[in-house]
């Protein structure tokens, strides 16, 4: 039954496919499609690069290669309002077309031959956009060069692609070309934003750019939009209303300079992404335009103090986002190095470092806030820094030595930690220069012996402000649409915003050259240690009189003054801002004024104050692990647990099991006679007479400070003379240390999970100034023969060594057990 009508089918199909046109068809197809893929439309275009903010509100514009005005439009920018006036104008039935208009062809070859001139062109808008690619003669060749053309746009792009491009780069007179440019060099304003007068007036300038020329013939320009206008409303093409309105509005165009905004980083951007028409920062305009006004005032008060120069960074905590790039104080004053980025700029930063180093001390369990720290005068290996303000002031609290960046104290703790511990953390935060100088760098890189940018030090400190956690800082957004705030659109415009189809920064992640990812320098509880430190406002660094001048922000910060005075520091941070300022000369010349307190602070509370003042987002609390940071009671005196001779305990913050459980040892027990003139150790105590007293247990290093500064303090008697185990002469008439801690042959008992740490000490001839402990054979510390020596003590047999340095030594053998 079927048989009959599908060998009809066949045959119909096999007379179809052997006929000529068919045969015609396939024959141009195939060409068509072989000179498509050796000859491509080329459509990569030289645009001017646009850097925006995060608004989507232009910051900076530059020439494009071939130094034209020629800004990318993005789809969303091309208004429905737009887009209806163009067309209509331009070519009605662009929509159905395949790329060029049969009977408008036709039409215009007959008029053409009958009048023996060209009187009409017939070009579509992607007959347009193709003569605007490749500029050709005006020939019957020419035009169907561009007819294959046509086609080949129609093929590879969408009608709205094909209309973009056109928009993009029709001519405005001089080199202004692509209605961006002309909408936003003549009228200050996206496309978006124009209204329908200034989009009809836009329109027309393409066709006669230079008779139309804005800002030059603009009642010529009037009388053409409004002959238009009025063909809009023959043609009912907008609102009555709209159309009455448009003509009656005065045209006030005139040639603007383009925008020149945060120079310093649209350059960086562009330096980065050389082949991105648009780059969308994240720049907050009006954060960035205040902190441009700020700094310029600020630098022009200080310029009577020969101080020239300073750069401001603002990171929003939350999204490590960039929201204020302010390289220099002018980024036009050549004389003063206007053009150098002092963001990224390599300097010295001073104390600026030592929150850092306090936090990795948190959490290696050495200190916590009121653990006493020596601050005098001490030589470490040949090196002997000095304070800022040359005093000393005998033992401190860690706080207290942070919170008055006290240099002694901070290069002590470096030296107990280890600087390549302090160079790795660097490392891993993205200190490009500190990774170059490692080998080199010692104690004095915690004063400011380094290379460091306010890029660094800012996003350094912003792992402060995200409890010790350090991402990398956004400067930019990829192209993805949802990656970025939406443009603004004009009211009754609605609408997604379709995806670019010749997108800029294709692929990229949005994040600063050298940035790191996700980085845990800190615990969260060493970070918010540090940052409960930072907020004290009793602390030298704190501007003279500023109480009396200007309001004082609620922030955590710390200052930075490098050697010579040449670069002066101040980072701060709440919840929501980190700022990091830098102030001094880009030349280097250093100027004795300078000093991060009263030189980069009062700018750092100025910015806060305008842009953060009274914030609502609270401030810093506990992290939520809050078993782990916990209050205990020390010794004031020492900042250990209190021990026999402690009196008068306080509360102090710790990590458990992080900070070490020491008891006191501030005050010793010694045997004297009852007058007090001679002690006595255990071997030489008279059965009778000896009484215990209590003297004060200090450093050698704090000893000598007091004896400097003649501060009066009680010491122990000598020892008794005629003690033979301690003076008495050995087999070759020599005497070696007696250890009066540990005792040889005991067992000690210890809480493996929080041992506590135990004391080493001994009794050595007068003649000896350096003793040397060994714990299994291992050297573990040089000390004085009056210091105490701690150590974390491991379960199982432990030998303990202790010698001289006149050669002789002694040893004892102990065993740890667990409790």
């Amino acid at each position: 039954m079927f048989r009959p009508i599908l060998e009809n089918i066949r045959g119909i199909a096999k007379r179809i496919w052997q006929s000529r046109l068919v045969k015609t068809l396939t024959v141009a197809i195939l060409i068509f499609l072989g000179l498509d893929f050796f000859f491509p439309v080329q459509t990569d275009i030289a645009y001017s690069t646009i850097i925006t903010a995060r608004d989507g509100s232009i910051l900076h514009a530059f020439l494009s290669r071939d130094d034209k005005w020629r800004m990318y439009a993005e789809l969303p920018e091309i208004t429905p309002t737009l887009r209806e006036a163009i067309l209509f104008k331009e070519d009605k039935y662009f929509r159905y077309h395949p790329g060029f208009n049969p009977v408008a062809m036709l039409r215009a070859i007959g008029r053409n031959l009958l009048t023996g001139r060209r009187t009409s062109g017939a070009s579509t808008i992607t007959m347009q956009t193709v003569r605007l690619l490749e500029p050709r003669e005006r020939t019957y060749g020419s035009k169907l060069i561009e007819l294959f053309r046509a086609i080949q746009l129609e093929v590879h792009y969408s009608k709205d692609e094909i209309l973009q491009l056109y928009l993009n780069l029709i001519p405005y007179g001089g080199n202004i070309e692509g209605l961006k440019s002309a909408s936003l060099l003549y009228f200050g304003k996206p496309p978006v934003l124009l209204s329908l007068a200034e989009l009809t007036t836009l329109t027309i300038i393409p066709n006669r750019p230079s008779s139309l020329r804005l800002g030059v013939h603009n009642a010529l320009v009037v009388q053409e939009r409004n002959r238009w206008l009025s063909r809009f409303r023959s043609a009912r093409l907008f609102d009555e209303a709209a159309i009455t309105d448009a003509i009656d509005e005065p045209l006030t165009a005139y040639r603007r300079e383009a925008p020149q905004l945060a120079p310093h980083l649209s350059r960086r951007l562009r330096a980065e992404n050389p082949n991105a028409p648009i780059i969308h920062s994240t720049l907050n305009p009006t954060a960035q335009s205040t902190t441009e006004r700020l700094v310029q005032h600020y630098a022009d008060r200080l310029r009577a103090s020969n101080i020239h120069n300073a750069a401001v960074l603002i990171v929003d905590n939350q999204s490590q986002e960039v929201i204020a790039y302010v390289g220099s104080a002018d980024f036009g004053n050549a004389f003063d190095g206007g053009q150098v980025d002092g963001v990224r700029a390599v300097r010295s930063p001073g104390s600026a470092l030592k929150p850092i180093l306090y936090g990795l001390a948190f959490d290696a369990g050495l200190v916590t806030p009121k653990t006493k720290l020596a601050d005098v005068p001490t030589n470490f290996s040949g090196y002997e820094p000095d304070n800022y303000d040359r005093r000393f002031n005998g033992p401190v609290t860690a706080e207290f030595a942070l919170a008055n960046s006290l240099n002694i104290p901070a290069v002590a703790l470096l030296k107990e930690i280890g600087t390549p511990t302090l160079v790795s953390t660097l490392q891993r935060a993205g200190f490009s220069t500190i990774k170059k100088q490692a080998k080199e760098l010692g104690l004095s890189m915690i004063l400011g012996g380094c290379g460091v940018t306010l890029e660094e030090m800012t996003r350094l400190y912003t792992g402060l402000a995200n409890g010790g956690k350090l991402g990398a800082l956004r400067m930019y957004y990829s192209t993805d649409p949802s990656d970025r705030p939406a443009l603004p659109l004009k009211k009754g415009e609605g609408g997604s915003q379709p995806v670019t189809p010749f997108p800029s920064l294709k692929g990229r992640a949005g994040r600063s050259n050298g940035s790191v990812g996700p980085v845990n320098l800190l615990s969260p509880e060493a970070a918010y240690l540090v940052t409960h430190t930072l907020t004290q406002i009793t602390r030298p660094d704190l501007p003279n009189n500023f109480d009396n001048s200007y309001h004082l922000p609620r922030i955590a910060w710390k200052t930075g003054t490098s050697y010579g005075r040449r670069d002066a520091w101040s980072i701060g941070y709440n919840q929501r801002y980190t700022i990091g300022v830098w102030v001094g000369n880009f030349s280097g010349v250093g100027v004795a004024e300078l000093s991060g307190a009263n030189t980069a602070t009062p700018l750092l509370f100025q910015l806060f104050n305008v842009l953060d003042y009274n914030s609502p987002s609270g401030w810093f609390k506990a992290p939520k692990t809050a078993t782990k940071l916990a209050m205990r009671l020390i010794c004031p005196e020492t900042g250990e647990i209190p021990g026999e001779f402690c009196t008068n305990p306080v509360a102090d913050y710790c990590i458990m099991g992080v900070s070490r459980y020491r008891r006191c040892q501030h005050q010793k027990a010694v045997f004297t006679n009852a007058t007090g003139t001679i002690s006595y150790c255990a071997h030489c105590r008279p059965d009778s007479g000896a009484i215990t007293r209590s003297y004060p247990n200090l450093s050698p290093e704090v000893t000598a400070f007091y004896q400097s500064r003649h501060i009066p303090f009680e010491v122990a008697p000598p020892h008794n003379p005629a003690c033979e185990r301690v003076f008495g002469s050995t087999e070759v008439g020599q005497t070696r240390p007696l250890i009066t801690s540990l005792n040889d042959g005991s067992d000690y008992f210890i809480n493996a999970k929080h041992p506590v740490e135990m004391e080493l000490g001994c009794l050595a001839a007068n003649d000896v100034q350096t003793v040397f402990w060994y714990l299994n054979d291992k050297l573990y510390r040089r000390a004085k023969p009056t210091e105490a020596v701690f150590f974390q003590p491991r379960l199982g047999t432990l030998k303990v060594s202790c010698a001289d340095d006149k050669g002789r030594s002694n040893d004892i053998r102990i065993v740890i057990k667990n409790e």
